[in-house]
């Protein structure tokens, strides 16, 4: 079985990390390429970096600086925010990013996913399923969770997923920046429809947090802001997830 990932996210607006709750009250969490190398040295498997007011604004996530991430970095990391199109992918990859997150565009324009699975190969072509909770289900939001598609979030992922995505990165919206742990069952509820890999964002706080999203079927762990505060370190997390019977990656010198 493949090790379970520890993923920080950085999003970023006009150049800096910020983080709220919810998707809302953001507040300035330091440069980019400074927390990308501190979190690389600390353990993480990879890194995600979202452009959180990119699609808002009608533009690409920040080329620039991935370019500067890509040059300090030696482990994969993901790229979202803006991407619109084929090209849109093709730029981001070219600046040094390992995948892309599509969100809003693949809702858009679902066979857009089958174009960049041909094009660039599934590995690079992260959906990006941002659920929250609506009359008993999950339905799937775009539009930095400003927009409400009707669309219910395993069968979204699972249509992905026959498209071309080989990676489905699964936000709870209703848990982001709430510190009350991931939605489990949202994640049991996808990890039903697709065989590809799963990357449990929102809510995180706690290593046994992480225990529980790996129980549930999550392959990867993503979290901002118990990084940026220094709640917890990444040796931590994977210490108990190896306790709990977890395979993980450990990084040279830590006590995992």
């Amino acid at each position: 079985m493949p090790a379970f990932r520890v993923i920080p996210c950085l999003d970023v607006r006009n150049g800096r990390v910020v983080k709220g709750v919810n998707f809302r009250n953001l507040r300035d969490a330091g440069d980019p390429v400074e927390r990308a190398v501190r979190y690389r040295d600390a353990g993480a498997d990879e890194l995600v970096l979202l452009d959180v007011s990119a699609t808002l604004e009608g533009r690409l996530a920040m080329v620039a600086t991935v370019r500067q991430v890509a040059a300090a970095l030696d482990i994969p990391f993901t790229v979202g925010g803006g991407v619109r199109g084929e090209e849109d992918v093709a730029a981001l990859l070219a600046a040094g990013a390992d995948k892309v997150a599509v969100n809003s565009a693949a809702v858009a324009d679902p066979p857009l996913l089958a174009r960049l699975a041909r094009r660039f190969g599934a590995q690079c072509v992260v959906l990006a399923v941002d659920g929250r909770r609506r009359a008993g289900k999950f339905e799937v939001v775009t539009r930095a969770a400003t927009r409400p598609t009707g669309l219910e979030a395993a069968a979204w992922a699972a249509r992905g997923v026959e498209l071309g995505a080989g990676e489905i990165l699964l936000t709870s919206i209703d848990r982001d920046g709430t510190g009350l742990g991931f939605d489990e069952e949202l994640v049991r509820a996808v990890r039903a429809a697709v065989d590809v890999p799963i990357v449990a964002s929102g809510g995180g706080e706690r290593p046994e947090h992480f225990v529980a999203a790996a129980r549930a079927g999550a392959d990867a762990g993503l979290a901002a802001t118990i990084f940026h505060d220094g709640k917890v370190a990444i040796d931590d997390i994977k210490r108990v997830l190896a306790a709990a019977g977890v395979a993980v990656r450990q990084r040279e010198g830590a006590d995992v």
